[in-house]
């Protein structure tokens, strides 16, 4: 397995990574829309968290060696299942292959966002680990 780290998406919060390559795919974890320049949380609209959230998994995605078009399966939390459609335009902009997905809303996220998501992408020739 080998870890991935860029300080383009926010570095983790806890004990976890940003991403993991084990064979030929990467695991996220969970992007929340912190901007990594600043620490902050960016904006306070669904449509702002989102395009946040999908910034820093493009940077993780981009360290990983792969891009959104590889991506598998994807699993995305919404504080509000009200911000699901203005959620999905901001989505489906980034994930354009449409991979599997799962979207629940949740009672709390980290740091009390309105987003966060989670992606497993393919990674074309992935070093052995």
């Amino acid at each position: 397995m080998k870890t991935v780290y860029t300080d383009k998406a926010p570095a983790a919060i806890g004990p976890y990574s940003q991403a993991m390559i084990f064979h030929d795919v990467v695991f996220t974890s969970g992007q929340i829309p912190v901007n990594p320049a600043t620490g902050e949380i960016a904006g306070d609209t669904i449509e702002t968290q989102a395009e946040q959230v999908m910034k820093n998994l493009g940077e993780v995605l981009r360290e990983a060696g792969t891009s959104f078009e590889n991506a598998i399966k994807t699993t995305c939390f919404l504080a509000d299942m009200g911000d699901f459609a203005a959620f999905n335009e901001v989505y489906a902009r980034y994930f354009v292959n449409k991979p599997a997905r799962s979207c629940v809303a949740v009672k709390t996220l980290p740091k009390n966002v309105l987003c966060e998501v989670e992606v497993i992408a393919a990674v074309p020739c992935a070093p052995a680990p």
